[in-house]
């Protein structure tokens, strides 16, 4: 009996596992991760500021795997021996493998700059996200004490899609936020700081400019061109000229991490050919140097050969590589040859809140409450793809209005 063995149960990771868990051979699953649980990793602003409980963007693993083919083992990944074909965990030692999917997830890149790691919040687990919203539940108490404005204050570092999307989650919590600090809505500040002078880069330029002035919209002060140098306790330290060597600086009691993510930095501790932890992949998604070896999601990085630069990493593509390998894998299991991945993005869908967003979705431009209504669509095709029915009808976004 062959031994396959996936590391990661995120998108690319679980899919991977309920795919090929329906293919009928003689092999065997053990899937890893360091929870016990999968969580929509797009959904974790909704959590930091307590629009929804971490219970709806989240479901038991156990739910979604079949105990006749899947061992699953809670556990965290040290190292990844390819050439031995071994992997270390942290408490149940070493495991080998025929196969290997290697699908590890993200952890936050901070670029070097002093103070991003100890000094902000980050946003990249559950866990995280729940902290995130008791310490501004934390601070909006604390204000009723202290009348310290900067408890009022919510400054995210970094305006890509995880940045305007907790701005739009934020806005639709201030008056939460406002009743505990015992102040009006608009005393609520919400700040965004980005060191391009643009956002929404895959847009065309119409489509940038609102969604630009609907962040601005909704209550935030979307400040662009200010590059962060450092991050202090309760400070914001920029400059709006690479050349300045004077910092301008901004205070808030609550100050979150969204610039950026990079991979599991296992893959730099296990010696791959890898850049912020990303792995190059072959066409077929395997490890040019492993023929037994599939990398996928965040810690690989497959060439768009239009543009000759890596898709960047996505949900979307995460869940497709997840059902491209499972395909491979019945392959190989059979003697086969595996055959290459193709992707095309179906399109991008960014909310501002609840009930607004834009993106573009199969060549059609989504604008205010069609967008919103699309994004928790998309939600809801992934718990559907990946946890079935049954999670579809528990965690599921149905009110489309609201």
């Amino acid at each position: 009996m062959k031994e396959v063995l996936v590391l990661g149960a995120g998108y690319a990771g679980l899919k991977t596992v309920v795919s090929l868990q329906k293919q009928a051979g003689d092999f065997h699953i053990t899937l890893v991760d360091r929870n016990d649980y999968h969580y929509e990793a797009t959904e974790l602003h909704e959590v930091a500021a307590g629009s929804v409980p971490k219970e709806k963007i989240s479901y038991p693993i156990a739910d979604v795997i079949d105990p006749k083919k899947v061992t699953f083992i809670q556990d965290s990944v040290v190292t990844v021996n390819a050439d031995a074909k071994t992997v270390e965990l942290v408490q149940h030692g070493q495991l080998t493998y025929d196969y290997v999917v290697v699908a590890l997830g993200f952890t936050s890149e901070t670029f070097g700059i002093p103070g991003a790691m100890d000094n902000a919040l980050q946003m990249t687990t559950i866990d995280q996200a729940v902290a995130i919203h008791e310490h501004i539940l934390a601070k909006m108490k604390a204000y009723r004490e202290t009348k310290d404005e900067n408890n009022l204050r919510l400054l995210i570092c970094g305006a890509g899609f995880t940045g305007v999307e907790l701005a739009g989650a934020f806005a639709d919590e201030r008056k939460v936020y406002a009743d505990l600090a015992g102040v009006a809505p608009e005393k609520i500040e919400i700040i965004c700081v980005e060191a391009a002078s643009r956002i929404f880069p895959m847009f065309d330029d119409n489509l940038a400019a609102y969604g630009t002035e609907l962040v601005r919209k909704v209550g935030t002060n979307l400040m662009l061109g200010c590059m962060i140098k450092e991050i202090k306790d309760g400070q914001v330290l920029y400059v709006t000229n690479p050349e300045d060597t004077e910092y301008q600086s901004l205070t808030a009691g609550t100050i979150v991490w969204t610039t950026g993510v990079s991979g599991s930095p296992v893959m730099a501790e296990s010696g791959f050919d890898q850049r912020r932890g990303r792995v190059v992949v072959g066409a077929d998604l395997r490890d040019p140097a492993h023929q037994d070896m599939y990398i996928i999601g965040d810690v690989a990085a497959f060439m768009d050969t239009a543009s000759n630069r890596p898709f960047p990493t996505t949900a979307q593509i995460a869940t497709r590589m997840g059902a491209h390998v499972a395909k491979n894998l019945a392959l190989q299991l059979k003697g086969q040859a595996p055959v290459d991945f193709k992707f095309k993005s179906l399109g991008t869908v960014a909310s501002v809140g609840n009930t607004h967003g834009l993106g573009e979705s199969l060549g059609v431009t989504l604008k205010a409450y069609p967008a919103s209504a699309a994004k928790k669509m998309i939600m809801n095709k992934s718990l559907l793809d990946i946890g079935g029915l049954k999670e579809l009808m528990a965690k599921g976004r149905f009110d489309l209005y609201h």
